[in-house]
């Protein structure tokens, strides 16, 4: 799917967001990581601030969220429709961006498919990356989670152009109002772009979310 008919998608969720009358949330969320992983590739291997808004209402949602990154910023906007049936299985659908102040990287831009059933969760998403001005590369993304009071176990793989392939194993939980956490990634040699022989890296987060009505 070229870049065109993604931004067309992502445009139609957001018009049907605010267009849809219902009860609306908005949030907002500031945290701070050890180390910054994305799908088992390192962002920043410093103490990384972050912070986002969110939107949602009647299963739609929109959003921002931002991080340092080790040259400039990653802005990300998001959009999507989750719908949960009352048998407890949930679908959702959505559009990603991925954009840089710097030179750190290039723009992703990605069409997410969600699913989830009690404890598990899967995620496949497809898009393009617009890799410096040479050819845009295509790429997959495929992830599923297990999760079960506050601890987790993911793995997650890469495809088409891109290769790799992660585990991610951690525990969440809140403490003094704030949500914190710690996690394992043990990513391979393709996603480890520091040394190329695959790496284990423990991290560690605190965040905090506000509604805002």
């Amino acid at each position: 799917m070229n870049k065109s008919a993604k931004l067309i998608i992502a445009g139609a969720v957001l018009s049907i967001a605010v267009a849809t009358p219902a009860m609306a949330d908005f949030s907002a969320n500031i945290g701070l990581l050890s180390d910054y992983f994305y799908r088992g590739v390192v962002q920043n291997t410093t103490a990384t601030t972050n912070g986002g808004l969110d939107f949602e209402q009647n299963g739609f949602y929109v959003g921002t969220w931002a991080a340092d990154v080790e040259d400039g910023l990653e802005v990300d906007v998001y959009g999507g429709y989750s719908y949960e049936f009352e048998e407890g299985f949930t679908l959702g659908a959505g559009f990603t961006g991925y954009y840089y102040t710097g030179d750190f990287d290039d723009t992703y831009q990605e069409i997410n498919l969600t699913a989830s059933y009690s404890i598990v969760s899967f995620e496949y998403s497809f898009g393009e990356y617009d890799n410096f001005g040479g050819p845009d590369l295509d790429y997959d993304f495929t992830a599923i989670t297990i999760e079960k009071n506050g601890f987790y176990g993911k793995y997650g793989t890469f495809g088409d152009d891109f290769d790799g392939d992660y585990f991610e194993f951690g525990y969440g939980t809140e403490i003094g109002g704030f949500d914190a956490g710690i996690s394992i990634v043990i990513n391979d040699k393709d996603l480890d772009l520091e040394t190329g022989d695959g790496t284990e890296t423990i991290i560690f987060s605190i965040s905090k979310s506000f509604e805002i009505n």
